[in-house]
């Protein structure tokens, strides 16, 4: 949808990797190993996103003090590319990226209902902002791992993130909250959204 909206699907997932690290700087064979998306291409986005004044590029020799540097493809420097919080298109690009981030999380619960008997399908990590989550996604139920795999993959390709899950079956599950396994409750203890919870006891 937002690759319609901005004309470019690595401009939308070089945006979704910024607004989810605000604070991180990342360097540019970084950001190319994330999307798997060839550095050219990475290039000309993040040309574009300072020239619009949503990222900044800053050297080594810079960073402690943000100063923004040229982009002149010629320099020598190593460049590192971080958001600029204070843009003025900022409070409007981070309400889009997370409706869209929304709707992700809605194909998301279509997708695994499609694809086997899911009973419990929680989000948290990425989903909630939650940095100290084990994990991103739980799935329980009788579904093939290796489809979960390709759910998450795709996923993944379209939103430009790494989303670290966790798929039991339903007899496993119910036992290890029977037994306050320490994993279990950390997720379980986390901020989480549950998409699915339709799991009967044993």
């Amino acid at each position: 949808m937002l690759e319609h909206l901005f004309g470019s699907r690595t401009r939308v997932k070089l945006l979704r990797i910024f607004f989810r690290e605000p604070s991180k700087r990342f360097f540019v064979r970084e950001l190319t190993r994330l999307l798997d998306v060839q550095i050219n291409a990475v290039r000309r986005e993040l040309l574009n996103l300072t020239r619009a004044g949503i990222i900044s590029a800053l050297t080594d020799e810079s960073l402690n003090s943000f100063v923004e540097v040229s982009d002149d493809p010629h320099e020598t420097k190593r460049k590192y590319y971080r958001l600029n919080e204070q843009s003025v298109l900022h409070p409007e690009l981070q309400a889009l990226l997370l409706k869209s981030h929304v709707l992700g999380e809605q194909s998301l619960v279509t997708d695994f209902l499609k694809a086997g008997d899911v009973q419990v399908l929680l989000f948290t990590g990425v989903f909630t902002n939650t940095k100290d989550a084990p994990i991103d996604i739980l799935v329980v139920g009788d579904i093939e791992e290796r489809t979960v795999a390709d759910i998450i993959s795709e996923f993944e390709r379209e939103h430009g993130a790494q989303i670290r899950y966790t798929v039991l079956v339903p007899r496993d599950y119910l036992e290890r909250r029977q037994l306050t396994d320490r994993f279990l409750y950390s997720v379980l203890d986390a901020p989480h959204q549950m998409a699915i919870n339709s799991i009967k006891p044993l």
